[in-house]
């Protein structure tokens, strides 16, 4: 909900309600691979998913989706840590290649490039900001060592 207050595009339109994403976030248990980071309070500081694909030909590849991290927390690398333990994981057990996608202009971009990420193009309107308005995305890949 954070996320999606401070302007991020992650599947959800403003204002979005506690149920609705408690309801994504219930039907992606068994579906993905999720890590989160925790406060000193115990709440949820950031979190990131990896999605395996189901199809024969694409087992050696997994999309990294909704990394997050609470406005509160940012700052302090733990975007990047969260992208890592996804990565090694994803490394740990056979895959060789990630892709993801990120509004074309976010902060996110920076933290992908750093992280060795590859932009490989851009698609003009292709999702709705919280706001509604339609932004370009770009997908990036990076291949696992």
């Amino acid at each position: 909900m954070d996320a999606v207050d401070g302007g991020a595009s992650v599947g959800f339109l403003a204002p979005v309600e506690h149920a609705e994403a408690a309801a994504w976030w219930a039907g992606a248990a068994g579906t993905r691979d999720v890590w989160a980071a925790f406060g000193p309070d115990g709440a949820v500081t950031g979190a990131v998913t990896l999605l395996r694909t189901g199809t024969a030909n694409g087992r050696h590849r997994g999309e990294i989706a909704r990394l997050l991290v609470h406005r509160s927390a940012r700052g302090r690398a733990l975007g990047r840590r969260l992208l890592a333990a996804a990565e090694a994981h994803a490394a740990a057990t056979g895959l060789t290649l990630l892709v993801l996608d990120t509004q074309t202009g976010s902060p996110a971009e920076r933290l992908y490039r750093g992280a060795g990420w590859t932009a490989a193009g851009t698609i003009p309107e292709y999702a709705a900001d919280p706001a509604g308005a339609l932004r370009a995305t770009t997908l990036y890949y990076k291949l696992l060592g």
